[in-house]
């Protein structure tokens, strides 16, 4: 289990995990990219993402964007996804 912070106005480029992770928001709120979809979340939102999908975050609001991500206990890679 991972935690992370993010600050308003912060982010996350498009990248790609080669395993599988949940997300469960604790606060603020923030844009999501998954795949072809972008959603907006906040505060006991919780976010599935599958392994190889590209994804990015835009933190939104005046608070800092935080969330718990749990990821099975395998190998990951990141890749960042870049000009797609």
């Amino acid at each position: 289990m991972r935690r992370f912070t993010m600050e308003p106005g912060g982010g996350m480029p498009k990248h790609t995990n080669t395993v599988e992770h949940e997300q469960y928001v604790l606060g603020g709120a923030a844009r999501i990219g998954l795949g072809d979809e972008v959603i907006e979340v906040s505060r006991g939102d919780v976010i599935f993402i599958p392994g190889g999908v590209p994804h990015w975050y835009e933190s939104l609001g005046p608070e800092d964007f935080e969330f718990l991500c749990v990821v099975p206990n395998s190998p990951d890679e990141i890749r960042i996804v870049e000009g797609e």
